[in-house]
């Protein structure tokens, strides 16, 4: 039986339904289901283009590379861990994640064209782990309305759907 994940965007009150996807990345859902619930301050992406995201502290050990994309597509759920050495001093002041050793970064695509290539490191390769199967239009519409209206006050919470 398929694993369902409820995505939302709680200030806008919008969610999603994602589907782990457990044949091509078993180790990855497995970390983020065991962790299950998860949230944090969502943020729009400026380089990927149709992201929203949220960073959180490391929940399991490193899962290295399963299912890898650079090109995620409408409705991908992908996972990245990144070092504390990868991201930029400025970039983890301003998300209040200066002092963490490293942080999971938790990401829905919501639109077309994206490519996950930073200007400061090249690559960044991103697990797709699940994909949503319910609400990706509305969830599409309140992404993007992060994107023009902004993103302060809002959260990107990820839960169980048991059943």
């Amino acid at each position: 039986m398929s694993r369902l994940m409820k995505i939302s965007l709680a200030k806008r009150g919008v969610s999603c339904v994602a589907r782990l996807l457990d044949k091509d990345a078993p180790r990855t859902c497995d970390a983020v289901w065991n962790a299950l619930p998860l949230g944090g301050d969502a943020y729009h992406a400026k380089y990927a283009r149709n992201e929203v995201y949220t960073m959180v502290e490391r929940f399991a050990e490193p899962v290295g590379q399963e299912n890898p994309t650079v090109t995620p597509i409408p409705g991908d759920v992908v996972f990245f861990d990144f070092n504390g050495g990868m991201l930029d001093r400025a970039f983890k002041e301003e998300k209040g994640i200066d002092q963490l050793p490293g942080v999971i970064d938790l990401a829905i695509f919501y639109g077309r064209n994206n490519l996950l290539l930073n200007g400061d490191v090249g690559w960044v390769i991103g697990n797709v782990y699940g994909t949503i199967v319910e609400g990706l239009e509305q969830m599409a519409e309140a992404c993007n309305d992060v994107w023009r209206a902004g993103a302060i006050g809002e959260r990107l919470v990820y839960e169980r759907l048991d059943g």
